[in-house]
């Protein structure tokens, strides 16, 4: 049985939700260069794997945000 085909997003909905994705990317950001820097300080074993528990969190809502502002910009907005 195949899924019924969605409407697609209001005009406003659909700018307030690319708006979100935005802010939520420079967020990442800052997460994954944090990250990347605590990587580059002396840390004991435990911490480096909470390191990289934190980095992996962070590359995963990253392609999670990518894949949600490419599925926005396919909205097609209605006439």
């Amino acid at each position: 049985m195949e899924a019924e085909p969605k409407p697609p997003l209001s005009p406003d909905v659909t700018a307030h939700l690319r708006r979100l994705a935005h802010d939520l990317s420079n967020s990442i950001e800052t997460m994954m260069q944090a990250s990347y820097l605590l990587a580059q300080a002396q840390l004991d074993e435990q911490s480096r794997k909470w390191v990289a528990l934190i980095d992996q969190a962070a590359k995963d809502a990253a392609r999670i945000n990518r894949e949600i502002r490419d599925t926005l910009k396919h909205q097609i907005p209605k006439p």
